[in-house]
């Protein structure tokens, strides 16, 4: 019977024989890990030498010798010849230096498990019998999706330090929110909950986990910055892990940056996990692509309550689109700045109203009309409002969009 163990491999000479398509997979791994990895292969692949051209690894290009297994703590046999593969485990055993022998396990020291990670928890599986590895591999996706659904509590049970995580759920859709932010959620004692984004994963939480609404909306803001930081310090002094759950992503007008000030000025372990920002998010969703190469090929993100700003105005004049979130009461005056420092009447102006939901919806205007139309429409919080080229109705169905000048890519 195999013992399972985790090994910190960090920092620690990790020696893969054979960067084939087994090797090469180990290889990332244990980069990933930490590892300081030497490949000894004498045709590596070409991802491998890619990585060893970065720094990430040492790449020995020639057969095997047994001074390589010198100083390593853990030795990967992943060669394409079984012979060659067991003269390895064999060294291995003579160091007593763990070894896995990827042609048969039987001959090694050691299993590498079909592992996930999740935050600071890692899943592994192996077989004690025949090793199966497409066996394993769907054992271990599983068990990592049933993790990451949210539906595991992950809170710990032994008593620790306290801690606060900024989650960003996105604009409110089920399918925006990362991976990550359903696990940090898992974790919580503690949910201190913005009124909008994800709202609806709250209903799954255990029913003592404290949840904790200081929600605002436009002309309410119930419970002041100040009182919100003095929670979250407080709950994770009592040895709580405390989740922030923002709506959209902490540090896009959610004053993230002011909580995680707080918190470390109190001297508590503060970790933020980003969100998808509705800035971006939901003008995609409305099918108003924020840049165009030719077109846009820059966005300025504003809140409305800066008005129109000569920033704003600047972009808008250099041909770039203008994304305004919290923005709908203060939208007549930002326009009405914007004409009278030169912008064209006729730019086009989007607002999606609750955006990524059921209720969506789409308003239209210019520059001159969007007022009145988005006033008789009765466009109300939350909404994002666009301006710019992109955001004219049926944008992505003209052909001009699609053959304009520009870079053959914006990648870089």
């Amino acid at each position: 019977m195999s013992t399972l163990v985790g090994l910190d491999l960090a920092g620690r000479r990790v020696v893969v024989v054979g960067a084939g398509s087994v090797g090469g997979r180990r290889v990332r791994t244990f980069v990933e890990d930490g590892a300081r990895v030497v490949v000894v292969d004498p045709a590596a692949r070409d991802d491998v030498r890619r990585m060893a051209s970065h720094g990430d690894l040492e790449l020995v290009e020639r057969p095997v010798r047994e001074e390589d297994l010198d100083g390593a703590w853990f030795v990967v046999a992943a060669t394409d010849d079984a012979e060659t593969n067991r003269r390895v485990a064999a060294w291995c055993e003579e160091r007593r230096t763990w070894c896995v022998d990827a042609s048969d396990a039987s001959a090694g020291t050691a299993r590498v498990a079909a592992q996930s990670t999740h935050d600071d928890l890692r899943i592994g599986v192996v077989t004690t019998g025949t090793p199966d590895p497409r066996r394993t591999v769907a054992v271990r996706d599983a068990l990592g999706a049933h993790v990451e659904s949210g539906q595991v509590d992950l809170r710990r049970h032994r008593a620790g330090t306290g801690r606060v995580v900024l989650v960003g759920s996105g604009p409110g859709a089920p399918g925006l929110v990362t991976t990550a932010g359903r696990e940090a959620l898992a974790t919580a004692d503690v949910v201190v909950t913005d009124r909008l984004g994800a709202t609806w994963l709250l209903d799954h939480l255990p029913d003592d986990v404290e949840v904790v609404n200081v929600g605002k909306s436009p002309t309410n803001h119930p419970v002041p910055q100040a009182e919100i930081n003095r929670l979250l310090v407080e709950h994770a002094r009592a040895g709580r892990t405390v989740v922030r759950f923002k709506g959209g992503d902490p540090y896009v007008f959610g004053r993230g940056g002011e909580e995680v000030h707080a918190c470390r000025a109190a001297g508590v372990e503060v970790d933020v996990v980003p969100g998808i920002t509705s800035a971006f998010s939901v003008p995609a969703l409305a099918g108003i692509p924020v840049t165009q190469r030719g077109v846009a090929t820059s966005v300025l993100v504003t809140s409305g309550h800066a008005g129109a700003d000569p920033a704003m105005t600047g972009a808008l004049a250099a041909g770039a689109t203008v994304v305004l979130l919290m923005a709908v009461s203060a939208l007549p005056g930002i326009c009405a700045a914007a004409l009278e420092q030169g912008v064209p009447s006729d730019l086009p102006v989007a607002a999606v109203e609750q955006g990524s939901t059921a209720h969506e919806r789409v308003t239209r205007a210019t520059l001159a009309t969007a007022a009145g139309v988005f006033a008789a429409a009765g466009v109300r919080p939350p909404a994002v409002v666009v301006l710019g080229r992109v955001a004219a109705e049926g944008f992505l169905d003209d052909p001009v969009c699609a053959t304009s000048a520009g870079p053959a890519s914006d990648d870089g």
